[in-house]
């Protein structure tokens, strides 16, 4: 056994997201986060029915692995099929005892969604509370009823407030003290390496030119009959669909032979789809569940040189649309439009310097030397009486590696 000593305190997510879902805000920032500190990245729980011809119950439990690429350790609770519904209880006590057998002390708790304070062990003392509100969740579909209260009950706890956007930010900020907008980064480097890649990767390789894509989850966020509009107007574009389908039916997606739903693609693979596309898209829907959304995809298609057309979305408007390095349509007219003008310009020597210029402000690395900087401030307010809580030593058994 290795015995590792820290100054740091810990750190645990609590996250309605799954680590190997999407690869966005929570990940991008708790991997930086964990290299400084232990990050525990708590998902939603896993529930299992016992095996039809063993009839062995399931044990409840919390399973641990590290992430290879950044060290963030992935906690999912392991419950058996009966509680689903009424898991609360029990994930309090196994969050207790998982804190207390890994020697959890006093940590940074870090909550993506208000909804987990339902299990949160109230033993468990920490250092400061961060409550990173990337979306309005209680405006998306199938929302629980008791999130708003909840939400209350969480901005009363919490040191900081962080914000997705700045329409978002401007939404929170009247409801606590330390509010603090902290839009969508990028990886910079990552995704520039499109502008030096070839167009033929994978399902793409001889598909016909020109191609708009979007990548990103595909669900009531989504524009479908714009999708299925402007493949109608013009057929001789390919409309290239990436990323999970999520809360709606698969039969509800427009169906023709110049859209192209690819399903969901690896983070690290988005560069090598993006090399192929002449514009990248964002047909959201304006609805209740995008009115404070501050889309990644944005900055990721400019970094891959791509020229970007998107509905009226205010943290797109304000300041991409403003600064014009995204054309802004509403209509299917519009968005052919748009998007026609966008690729007869391109993106110029003078657009493109501009975009790199913007994108220079918006990495993750920047983002999270931002919040930690905030972060670190409200760890010392909060422990200047108990200085004992800084220091700690915990021993590392033996995790699986994924």
């Amino acid at each position: 056994m290795k015995l590792e000593k820290t100054l740091e305190p810990d750190l645990l997510c609590l996250s309605h997201l799954r680590w190997n879902f999407v690869f966005q805000r929570p990940q991008h920032l708790m991997s930086r986060c964990a290299r400084q500190r232990r990050v525990f990245f708590v998902e939603e729980p896993i529930f299992e029915s016992a095996g039809d011809a063993s009839g062995d119950s399931v044990e409840p439990q919390m399973r641990e692995r590290v992430c290879e690429n950044s060290g963030v350790r992935v906690v999912t609770p392991h419950l058996p099929a009966e509680f689903l519904g009424r898991c609360n209880p029990l994930l309090k006590e196994l969050l207790r005892d998982f804190a207390a057998s890994n020697g959890i002390v006093a940590p940074i708790v870090w909550f993506y969604t208000p909804m987990a304070l339902e299990f949160f062990p109230d033993s468990l003392q920490p250092s400061a509370t961060i409550y990173d509100c990337m979306d309005e969740l209680s405006m998306f579909q199938g929302a629980p009823p008791e999130l708003l209260l909840l939400e209350e009950q969480l901005l009363r706890r919490a040191d900081l407030v962080f914000t997705g956007g700045v329409s978002l930010f401007e939404f929170k900020r009247e409801r606590h003290p330390r509010v603090y907008a902290f839009p969508s980064g990028v990886d910079v480097a990552h995704f520039a390496e499109a502008r030096t890649l070839g167009d033929g990767y994978a399902e793409q390789n001889g598909m016909a030119r020109p191609r708009l894509g979007y990548a990103g989850v595909i669900d009531e966020r989504m524009n479908l009959d714009l999708v299925a509009g402007m493949a109608a107007a013009r057929p001789d574009w390919q409309i290239v669909m990436i990323g999970p389908v999520a809360k709606i039916s698969p039969d509800s997606l427009p169906r023709a032979t110049n859209i192209h739903w690819l399903g969901m693609k690896g983070y690290q693979d988005l560069p090598n789809y993006f090399a192929g596309w002449d514009v990248g898209i964002m047909p959201f829907a304006i609805n209740d569940a995008t009115r404070f959304i501050s889309p990644t995809k944005t900055p990721e298609y400019l970094a891959a040189g791509l020229p970007v057309v998107s509905t009226p979305i205010r943290d797109v408007v304000h300041p991409y649309g403003d600064l014009g390095l995204a054309h802004i349509a509403s209509t299917v007219e519009e968005f052919v439009a748009a998007a026609e003008l966008a690729m007869r310009a391109g993106m110029g020597m003078k657009w493109r310097e501009r975009a790199d210029d913007f994108l220079q402000t918006l990495g993750w690395d920047s983002v999270w030397s931002r919040m930690d900087q905030l972060l670190q401030s409200a760890c010392s307010k909060n422990t200047t009486d108990t200085p004992d809580m800084q220091v700690k030593t915990h021993q590392e058994g033996d995790i699986a590696r994924v």
